[in-house]
């Protein structure tokens, strides 16, 4: 269970149009954060709209969490008026469901969209325990983000594709790892995105027996499991059941949850 905290912005950043980079002073929430975990923001003092907005940890830093969202919609664009020095209303770490760091060689880390921005706080945490192979994902070049902050850590590879090849590779970041996967440079994923990615990614490692842990983007009203709005088919144990994204994951092995 995460704690609830008012947490001070101290950075308020928009790295593309509509994509925004908050930092805020958060100490009792970063001591116990883990990379795939997610915090639940209120976005404004009113009580309007009345349910918080689930938004993934992007990085750990000390006393400080980074998180980024984008401007879908009436929540989000509340968030995003908010101004560096206010106070943010915040309940995090949350999610019981986390990146399991276990021992494989090569590593393929494959993000799509805003599901690139749980998988940095992953990529540094394997820095220097696998070699990494990340692959991102965006419809275009106007929503590239967060290239040279994986960059700087320091991978075996990193490719990033747009669908419409205005930026870099152009095409679906899935078929690229595939062709690594097919030269043996992976042999355990780790993804987040948008569920037509995962599915793709999900029957591809189901069907070539690779270890795969996928991250679940749901509507997640509450962050506890109390309102049941984010239930996904788990198909782990004697018989399948449906649990909650939120109070389970949002981190599954690809393998015991359906999609």
């Amino acid at each position: 269970m995460g704690v609830k905290v008012k947490c001070e912005l101290l950075k308020k950043e928009m790295l593309v149009d509509g994509i925004y980079k908050f930092s805020v002073k958060a100490p009792e929430i970063a001591k116990n954060a883990k990379p795939g975990q997610f915090l639940e923001i209120k976005v404004s003092e009113t009580g309007e709209p009345f349910l918080r907005r689930p938004i993934s940890i992007f990085n750990i830093d000390g006393e400080t969490i980074e998180f980024i969202f984008q401007v879908k919609g009436r929540g989000t664009e509340l968030l995003s008026k908010i101004e560096e020095g206010k106070q943010i209303d915040i309940i995090g770490p949350l999610g019981f469901g986390t990146y399991k760091v276990q021992e494989y060689k090569n590593v393929a880390i494959i993000g799509g969209g805003i599901g690139i921005y749980p998988l940095y706080e992953l990529t540094k945490e394997l820095k220097g325990k696998a070699n990494l192979n990340v692959y991102l994902g965006f419809r275009d070049k106007s929503l590239v983000t967060c290239e040279k902050d994986f960059e700087a850590i320091g991978l075996n590879k990193l490719v990033v594709t747009t669908d419409d090849g205005s930026y870099k590779e152009k095409g679906f970041a899935i078929d690229f790892m595939k062709k690594d996967i097919e030269e043996h440079m992976v042999d355990m994923i780790f993804a987040c995105g948008p569920l037509p990615m995962l599915k793709a990614v999900r029957a591809y490692a189901i069907e070539n027996n690779i270890p795969c842990q996928i991250s679940l983007e749901e509507r997640m009203g509450c962050g506890i499991g109390a309102c049941l709005g984010c239930a996904v088919k788990v198909i782990s144990g004697k018989e399948p059941r449906y649990g909650h994204v939120c109070k389970e994951g949002p981190v599954f092995n690809a393998k015991d949850v359906e999609i």
